[in-house]
């Protein structure tokens, strides 16, 4: 076997350079000075005999094959990582480091109910979380920055692997004093798309709302404005106009203090799947099925 293989760290500064751009960026984020990191790829580009990268004082540009050999590289690090994880699942199950994005419209919402249990119950995992949009969290498990993701579905999450979490009914929030009376539940005929406030383009709660309403009017009428749903309430609570809401934030109390009103959103599919997923034939399958089992229990 040829001793002239590229090394993992010389990969994993390879990467980081690829996903930050920068070269300072990249060594903070591989906790390495720059200096280190630089020395690293250019040891990778010498034992190639290619350069990968093409550096300026300004930018940071990876030639035609350094993108092939950046792509590959993503591929070997999830498999050493597979191969790490497979040997941890070996012991004791839902224990070590476990790498956990969630999107932004669940972590402040299940979190704080769910994590203080799983610490008392799972001493000997090490949860390490990150907030990401749907679409980023689901690049970062393609890539091996998460082992699994929480989100909602439907979503285009590729090839994975899931667990059914929970239903999370759809709620129409309106300001208290709205002048005209809505009913117990708000069919999607009654929505004026000209008041509809929703997040802005990269939250995938937006697609399920304008999904469950199927009125495409609504997607072109609506403001999509907000940058989170504390943001929206607080817009709906100075009756700048009404929004949707997960039932999983009102059960949090993201209407207390708040004038606001809410009322269920009556339609075939006014809801969205809150599930679990993670990469097809992970060695730690098993660990995120008892994962999903103590979400489904929080």
């Amino acid at each position: 076997m040829s001793t002239y293989l590229p090394t993992i760290k010389q990969l994993q500064y390879l990467v980081a350079l690829h996903e930050h751009g920068h070269f300072g960026r990249a060594a903070d984020a591989s906790f390495v000075s720059q200096s280190t990191l630089s020395a690293g790829i250019r040891e990778l580009e010498s034992l190639l005999g290619v350069t990968l990268v093409e550096r300026s004082r300004r930018v940071v540009r990876f030639t035609a094959l350094g993108e092939q050999v950046v792509a590959k590289a993503h591929k070997l690090l999830r498999e050493a990582e597979e191969l790490s994880d497979l040997v941890q699942a070996a012991g004791k199950p839902l224990s070590g480091e476990l790498r956990m994005s969630v999107i932004p419209t669940i972590a402040p919402f299940m979190l704080p109910r769910i994590l203080p249990r799983l610490k008392q119950e799972r001493p000997d995992l090490k949860l390490l979380l990150r907030e990401e949009t749907s679409a980023d969290a689901v690049e970062s498990l393609q890539h091996g920055r998460a082992d699994c993701v929480l989100l909602a579905l439907p979503f285009d999450t590729g090839e994975v692997d899931a667990e059914h979490i929970m239903d999370d009914a759809l709620y129409v929030a309106f300001p208290k004093d709205d002048p005209r009376d809505p009913p117990a539940e708000i069919p999607p005929s009654m929505i004026d798309e000209g008041r509809l406030l929703l997040l802005e383009d990269g939250h995938c709660l937006r697609d399920h709302a304008l999904a469950a309403c199927n009125r495409p009017e609504l997607r072109a009428s609506a403001s999509m404005i907000g940058t989170s749903l504390h943001t929206l309430v607080q817009m709906v609570d100075n009756e700048l106009g009404l929004t949707m809401l997960p039932q999983m934030a009102l059960d949090a109390g993201i209407l207390n203090g708040t004038q606001v009103v809410a009322r269920p959103l009556k339609s075939n599919n006014a809801s969205r799947e809150i599930a679990l997923i993670w990469r097809k034939n992970s060695p730690r399958a098993e660990d995120f099925k008892l994962l999903a089992e103590e979400l489904r229990a929080g």
